[in-house]
């Protein structure tokens, strides 16, 4: 391995384990069950107990932060104690590995999340590095994702959004590899062709059925992962022919469409539709899941047992189906999509006013919002990112801005259509992207590897901007991470006072 090889591994890592350390640090802290935690960490501890959720008493939060882990409710019928949840059980499962691991408490709750976090920066970091063939540009993405404050927070919360964001980028980035991986053997295959007339089918393709995988867990975390699924289907299948095309082929389009579809439908659709169902296993194995109406399948013999089942599941996510198409009702903290980007809107994980800073009066926070540097930057960036793509047609910045898409304005539907409830966090599953549009930006602001005043001036203007995140990070801080502070040092970080608070 040479020395670029090695160090295209060891600085991800190393940024990697700089942005772990900043998510386990203090990870149990607050000592509380944090905004929608009161679900997902006791769904997630019946999830690993009962394979499916039950109902839980109603002061089962103070149990739990008292130690008690007696928290679901005794019933004498099965029915009555079925816990009714909106969302695929897989984020539940990996939360509940924590929980089985260290126990049920913030730190067991929270520590899949913060592993799958540190992961995800390494994953962009060598995303990065292999989009624009710079480890520098690649430690930089990874850099910047480690110090998001809205991916700090929801990578030290028992939520589900993280790990939907690491799925879709894991899905993102074996694609990526598939992609370098066709033009490589199409370019052998190109030196030794009889005919361009017709081209080579491309094999099994292992790493696009990876991304099938990861994009159908995703898909088993949250639905809105069909989001992505349904853009980089049509991504994956522009890149084939844009592939053959380079190649000379002739007729790249209809080889394409002949050669390649039939197996990317399979990697894409199929095998994400087989991931989503196998998370239900726990559901389909227990007589104690929501509408699993067990009683009425096993009386009918095994054949009616397979499809009373199946159809007592499909009854499930119609149910599941309505409730997010039919969810209105208000939240202090719900935000538009359009203002996103913007920052807004956050929301207050947790805030209490405790007597113990030395002041009159003290804040105890966590705020879920992105540091505005990062925000504000990849905001400007996204935009380049279209000039850029208008100019040139590369495939990075078109890849960027398709999936940034994705993740953003299908809600735009859901805002004008359903008035659905929606908060600043379901943007998380974006942040990569922006990411790499900023880094992809700081490319072109870098230049061409060669020493001169342009690599110069171009070294220190992205060398601010990284310095610029850490500083804006750093002084977020205390209200991301639970630190108690005086009431003015708090409201002095409120960036916009209106929406901030």
């Amino acid at each position: 391995m040479s020395g670029s090889e090695l160090w295209g591994w060891l600085g991800p890592l190393i940024v990697a384990l700089f942005g772990a350390f900043l998510r386990f640090y203090r990870l149990g802290t607050p000592k509380a069950v944090v905004f929608d935690e009161t679900w997902y960490a006791k769904d997630a501890f019946s999830t690993i107990k009962y394979g499916v959720e039950r109902a839980f008493v109603d002061n089962a939060n103070d149990l739990l932060v008292a130690g008690n882990t007696d928290i679901f409710k005794h019933c004498d019928k099965v029915d009555e104690c079925a816990g009714y949840v909106v969302h695929p059980p897989l984020g539940k499962w990996m939360i509940g590995v924590g929980e089985l691991i260290f126990g049920m408490n913030p730190f067991g709750w929270r520590f899949a999340t913060a592993l799958v976090g540190a992961i995800s920066i390494f994953v962009l970091a060598r995303l990065a590095r292999r989009m624009t063939r710079s480890t520098v540009l690649g430690c930089l993405a990874g850099f910047l994702l480690s110090l998001d404050a809205l991916h700090f927070v929801l990578s030290r919360t028992a939520l589900l959004d993280n790990f939907l964001m690491f799925w879709v980028l894991a899905g993102f980035a074996c694609l990526v590899v598939d992609r370098d991986k066709v033009r490589e053997a199409l370019s052998e295959w190109r030196e030794s062709a009889a005919s361009l007339d017709v081209g080579p089918r491309l094999g099994w393709r292992p790493w696009r059925l990876a991304a099938g995988l990861c994009l159908g867990a995703g898909l088993a975390t949250k639905w809105t992962a069909i989001l992505f699924i349904a853009a980089f289907a049509v991504m994956v299948l522009l890149w084939d022919a844009g592939a053959r095309r380079a190649v000379g082929l002739r007729r790249p389009y209809r080889e394409t469409l002949r050669l390649d579809v039939p197996l990317a439908a399979a990697w894409t659709a199929l095998v994400p539709a087989i991931v989503y169902v196998s998370s239900f296993a726990g559901w389909f194995a227990s007589d104690k899941g929501y509408g699993r109406k067990w009683e009425q399948a096993t009386s009918s013999g095994p054949v009616f047992f397979v499809f009373d089942s199946l159809r007592s599941w499909l009854s499930y996510q119609l149910q599941v189906l309505s409730f997010h198409t039919g969810l209105e009702e208000t939240h202090p903290y719900q935000s538009e999509p359009w203002s996103w980007p913007l920052l807004l809107r956050p929301v207050a994980f947790f805030y209490e006013s405790p007597k113990t800073c030395g002041a009159d009066r003290c804040s105890w926070a966590v705020l879920g919002t992105g540091t505005p540097v990062i925000w504000f930057g990849g905001l400007a960036a996204m935009i380049g990112m279209i000039t850029w793509y208008v100019a040139t047609r590369d495939w990075r910045a078109g890849a960027v801005l398709l999936a940034y898409a994705a993740g953003w304005l299908p809600w735009f539907y859901y805002a004008i259509a359903d008035n659905r409830t929606m908060y600043l966090f379901y943007a998380l599953p974006m942040l990569p992207f922006m990411i790499l549009a900023i880094v992809l930006a700081c490319g072109l602001i870098l230049g061409p590897a060669v020493p001169g005043r342009r690599r110069l001036i171009g070294s220190i203007a992205v060398g601010a901007f990284a310095l610029f995140a850490l500083a804006n990070f750093w002084w977020l801080y205390p209200v991301i991470s639970g630190e108690v502070i005086p009431y003015q040092d708090w409201y002095d970080r409120m960036l916009f006072k209106n929406g901030w608070i």
